[in-house]
């Protein structure tokens, strides 16, 4: 054993456990371990951790033996967080599945368990804590997430409208406009999704070309990409005078700001996005 840190078996034996069950705490996200040489490793520091939260679960656990309410608030995203950055992709969708068996619902999983996750990562990337290759690979395996969940997003019924969603040239963050358009998709609207780094001409191309289409959303996530999202809302309104130009992202401020770009609206989330369809839709 290194100092400090103990083999998965050594952790077993400190939680009384069996060693597969040990295992399964580190796949769930649970307990924090890492892979050194094929061998999992444990923190001495995280086995204490995972005691003390489970023995505070315990004391909040209702008379029946239930967790309840409880373990719909465990913390999943610091789980997932775990798991992502460890590059274990069937871990990650194990919290996933554990979470949503706990009775989170589909929207909660995006915005409260990888939304916080991968928000993380990326300020964890950008002070220097984590390596480019860890964030990308976190991201990967976020992508094959929403591979899995987002069919379970279809809503029956009529649709509410056409909406189009995607990034202008130079930008290539995908995975925030593929969960947007999800859960635009639960509360009933239709999401083409156009993909990143679109070039302004084919951004016209998708406009021309799609049938009854309501809106256009755009994100960009990189300050150095607002002059390309400029052009893109220039190139949208020439190419359907009609249809509504909504922008957002983390590089976009406000609505001022999207406005002085040439958008009509702003959306900093998914439930804004709905509200500002649902209000042009009231007045078309």
């Amino acid at each position: 054993m290194i100092d400090g840190v103990l083999t998965l078996q050594e952790a077993a034996d400190e939680l009384g456990v069996h060693y597969m069950t040990a295992y399964r705490y580190v796949r769930l996200g649970v307990m924090e371990a890492s892979k050194s040489g094929g061998v999992w490793q444990v923190q001495r520091s995280a086995v204490e951790r995972f005691r003390e939260e489970a023995e505070a679960a315990a004391a909040t656990t209702g008379p029946s033996g239930k967790g309840g309410a409880r373990n719909r608030r465990a913390p999943w995203s610091r789980r997932l967080e775990s798991r992502l950055v460890a590059g274990d992709a069937p871990g990650s969708w194990s919290v996933v599945e554990a979470a949503m068996a706990a009775g989170s619902e589909l929207d909660e999983i995006y915005l409260d368990v990888l939304t916080p996750a991968m928000v993380s990562i990326g300020s964890r990337w950008e002070a220097g804590e984590l390596d480019i290759s860890i964030e990308h690979r976190a991201t990967g395996i976020a992508m094959r997430i929403l591979g899995r969940i987002g069919p379970r997003f279809g809503r029956r019924g009529r649709s509410r409208g056409v909406i189009a969603l995607g990034a202008p040239a130079g930008e290539f963050h995908a995975l925030p406009i593929a969960m947007l358009g999800d859960l635009l998709r639960l509360r009933g609207w239709e999401v083409s999704d156009f993909g990143v780094d679109v070039p302004t001409e084919s951004l016209a191309h998708v406009i021309g070309q799609t049938p009854d289409l309501l809106a256009v959303g755009l994100s960009v996530m990189s300050s150095e990409n607002l002059e390309s999202l400029a052009e893109a809302c220039a190139a949208a309104h020439v190419a359907d005078p009609d249809v509504l130009v909504v922008a957002g992202g983390l590089a976009v401020a406000d609505l001022d700001h999207a406005r002085a770009l040439g958008a009509d609206a702003y959306a900093a989330s998914g439930a804004e996005m709905d509200e500002v369809l649902t209000q042009f839709v009231r007045t078309v």
